[in-house]
């Protein structure tokens, strides 16, 4: 699992090109979601109005130079290390399955591309930062949902409750699980179970891409954006800064809602 490269043992079964061709579906998927769920939900005229009140109501301008420190300042602090959550469990919960889903998605699309078959042998940190990835999304992602979830751990909920808002975090739970026991039984002895456990890794993995319209996947784009407005009008004036209601606990994070975030 650590030293193999799966998609090139799948090449047996499945041509490199199929392969290819439906991880840049899934990219398509992803680009295509996104922008519909910009365009339906009329994020980017929003951002933008939003921007041209603070502007309008702006104490002073903000110039090029200070408008890219606080572009800089924004992915260093909200995106890179997510310093929106005030609770550090939550915050922990975050980071792993972010950076363990960049790793993984990144692993994928060097070996499906690069090293398709086994004639081309996969250098091993390629399988290993799959793993390794994957493994940082089940503790990232598992510890979330049945332990730090609000409405689990505050409100007492069943973790096996289902909304809508769950849809995101439940379909990349199931890929990346799905994916990692795919690749633990794909043996020679073992066809048949590797066989089923793919399907199942690739209904997974299509429901997590295609459902961007549905779910919070369009997320991940959307926060710096309002992150980057929040700093923009904290420095030009127009925010007030006012301490957080005393009957929100901050344990929730600020600005999440308390079901079905990760």
């Amino acid at each position: 699992m650590f030293v193999d490269n799966s998609f090139a043992e799948l090449s047996a079964l499945i041509s490199p090109g199929v392969m290819q061709a439906y991880v840049a579906i899934m990219i398509l998927l992803v680009a295509g979601g996104t922008l519909f769920d910009v365009l339906h939900k009329r994020s980017a005229r929003y951002f933008f109005n939003s921007m041209q009140k603070a502007q309008a109501k702006g104490q002073r301008q903000i110039g090029g130079g200070e408008m890219a420190s606080l572009a800089v300042k924004t992915a260093a602090k909200e995106v890179l290390t997510s310093s929106e959550f005030c609770n550090p469990h939550r915050r922990i919960a975050h980071l792993l399955g972010m950076y363990g889903f960049v790793l993984y998605l990144i692993a994928t699309i060097v070996m499906v591309f690069s090293y398709p078959t086994p004639a081309t042998p996969t250098p091993f940190i390629w399988p290993f930062l799959w793993t390794v990835g994957a493994l940082m999304v089940c503790v990232g992602g598992y510890w979330f949902w049945f332990f730090i979830r609000a409405d689990v751990s505050a409100e007492g909920n069943s973790p096996f409750r289902l909304i809508r808002a769950d849809l995101f975090i439940v379909s990349l739970l199931a890929s990346v699980t799905l994916g990692l026991l795919w690749s633990i039984v794909q043996t020679p002895e073992n066809t048949t179970g590797a066989t089923v456990l793919l399907g199942l890794y690739l209904i997974a993995t299509t429901v997590l891409f295609g459902s961007i319209p549905w779910s919070k996947f369009s997320h991940m784009f959307f926060k710096p954006a309002a992150a980057l407005q929040k700093r923009v009008e904290t420095a030009n004036g127009s925010r007030r800064n006012l301490p957080a209601p005393a009957d929100k606990p901050a344990i929730y994070g600020s600005g999440h809602q308390q079901t079905g975030n990760f």
